[in-house]
């Protein structure tokens, strides 16, 4: 069996935080440290490069920002071959944002293009999760730590 269609993940949540807080949370690597990734080289600015760090499996990911429009829209490639992750940010009724992240473009056979998008599907709705955990309750719940202790597979 082949793939009719490429795969491509979407996943959304509400923030019940103001779309100018739940955007900052993302650009801003002291803030996207508290709820993802344990380290950023900068802030997100479009044209730029940055380092997202997992310093717990030993990871890295070279981050190009492609569009970064405020309170709106960030498009990045990460990976190699390059792959596009957008997340849009939209104001809702009572001082809410809807973030809703798309990940497309992934390689390999098919088999291997489905297993990775099922697994940015996972992280991105952590992400998600973790993201509104820490803004509205100031929790940090470890989600992308505890998602695999015994280290990346």
């Amino acid at each position: 069996m082949t793939l009719q269609n490429e795969p491509v993940v979407r996943t959304q949540m509400l923030i019940r935080r103001k779309v100018d807080q739940v955007f900052e949370a993302f650009v801003d690597p002291a803030i996207t440290e508290k709820f993802w990734f344990t380290k950023g080289s900068g802030p997100l600015e479009e044209g730029k490069q940055v380092r997202w760090e997992w310093e717990m499996y030993g990871l890295s990911a070279t981050v190009n920002v492609k569009t970064v429009e405020p309170h709106k829209r960030i498009l990045i490639e990460w990976n190699e071959p390059p792959c596009p992750v957008e997340w849009l940010f939209e104001p809702r009724a009572g001082g809410t944002t809807l973030v809703t992240i798309t990940n497309s473009g992934f390689t390999g056979s098919d088999d291997e293009k489905v297993a990775k998008a099922l697994d940015s599907m996972a992280g991105f709705a952590l992400l998600l999760a973790g993201l509104k955990a820490f803004l509205e309750h100031d929790i940090n719940l470890n989600l992308v730590a505890d998602c695999h202790p015994d280290g990346h597979p």
